[in-house]
């Protein structure tokens, strides 16, 4: 672990949040004389974040804890653009009433992690529509344009990887990476920005800027990037059979959220504790040395504080108290999730609706295998059509996925 002097890389590296800097010795020495002033974009391609950005809200939090400002920068603007790294085809064009009710949505998200308000250290959240749709295009071109050249644009992941698979490249999105460079450019005028922060994917975007930025601005500025954050079998953290895991309850409740923590891998849970909570290192140290089955306190722990940290103490601790119920005592938990059946549903229907599985047919094997148990019997008949009366039905697939059906 490389020795820093200020406060900020120190927590950074002890958590595990360094994966690439572009002048380490210079940023330490920043961050150890002034408040920084860094920045992370976030898209409004959807009404929520999911946990796959989770990463970063927390180094935005990591900034504002050692003592630095953080700055959300909302992409308005370049949402309207779309981001090509690590997708196989274009977005689908947002309006702009989309695009702002997304960011009404994402907002909530942050005010959980950060603290916002005039001080030195207090976050702040921009929007880069208030500049990027005021662009003049010649002027843009001539200004900042000549400082890209094709040849070295071509180079980037974002680009080249969908050129080799033969996909289309829209001339919009391969402005996204001059667009984002610019933002750069554009906060540090406006904000006094220096640093800019993100995820592995977006390192040559974040080189882009900082060149940028000293070009036209003569401002030394400083990126640092996250190592990507994967499950053991090296899939992204966050994709899950059931789809993403969402941050706003509305797209997923706490206890479902609950449950993703605590279904994390073994060789996992250390790491997570390290990047997802606030948990004191040597309390880390002492539960992911747990032996045997205590691995599985790491995890409760791990489930309840990352739960807590979003969407509440009380909220994580009823999901806690809902798992131990149905799990621990055999009961049905007041917190789970629940499906309406009316008159009555098929089994099968009923466990793809809950998201349980992908398709009937999975759903039709997993009744046929003996994974499926109604108020814990098991059954094994998939054309069954189950009817609820005045109680609730529990309904569970496997040891970890449990729900609840009602009339």
């Amino acid at each position: 672990m490389t020795e820093y002097r200020s406060s900020l890389l120190k927590l950074l590296d002890e958590r595990g949040y360094i994966h690439q800097l572009t002048d380490a010795e210079g940023l330490d020495a920043l961050a150890s004389k002034e408040i920084v002033t860094g920045y992370i974009g976030f898209d409004a391609t959807a009404p929520s974040l999911h946990v796959g950005s989770l990463v970063q809200i927390m180094q935005l939090r990591r900034l504002q804890q050692a003592g630095h400002r953080p700055v959300v920068l909302m992409g308005g603007g370049t949402t309207k653009v779309g981001d090509p790294t690590g997708k196989d085809e274009s977005r689908r064009i947002l309006t702009d009433e989309e695009i702002d009710a997304n960011i009404t949505g994402i907002r909530r998200v942050f005010e959980r992690f950060l603290t916002f308000g005039e001080g030195p250290t207090d976050a702040v959240l921009v929007n880069n529509d208030d500049w990027l749709s005021k662009l003049e295009y010649v002027p843009f071109l001539r200004d900042v344009g000549r400082h890209f050249t094709i040849n070295r644009m071509l180079t980037f992941d974002s680009v080249r990887l969908r050129l080799d698979r033969e996909q289309p490249l829209t001339f919009l999105e391969f402005n996204y990476m001059i667009l984002q460079a610019y933002d750069f450019l554009e906060l540090s005028r406006r904000h006094g920005l220096r640093l800019q922060l993100g995820g592995s994917d977006q390192w040559g975007n974040i080189v882009n800027g900082i060149e940028l930025t000293r070009r036209i601005e003569g401002t030394e500025v400083f990126g640092v990037t996250t190592p990507l954050i994967t499950n053991p079998d090296g899939s992204k953290m966050g994709k899950t059979a059931q789809g993403a895991v969402w941050l706003n309850e509305e797209q997923l409740s706490a206890y479902d959220y609950w449950q993703f923590w605590r279904n994390t891998d073994d060789s996992s849970v250390g790491k997570f504790l390290r990047l997802f909570t606030d948990l004191p290192l040597e309390e880390v140290e002492r539960l992911e040395a747990l032996p045997g089955a205590g691995i599985n306190e790491a995890k409760i722990v791990l489930a309840t504080e990352a739960t807590a940290m979003l969407h509440g103490r009380d909220a994580a601790s009823a999901a806690a108290d809902t798992a131990r119920a149905t799990f621990e005592q055999g009961g049905s938990g007041d917190d789970l999730p629940t499906l309406s059946v009316g008159e009555g549903v098929s089994l099968a229907h009923a466990l793809t609706q809950l998201g349980f599985t992908q398709s009937n047919k999975e759903a039709r094997r997993k009744i046929a295998e003996g994974a499926v148990r109604l108020n814990d019997e098991a059954v094994s008949d998939a054309a069954l059509v189950v009817e609820v009366g005045g109680e609730p039905v529990k309904l569970s697939l496997g040891k970890k996925r449990h729900a609840l059906l009602v009339r």
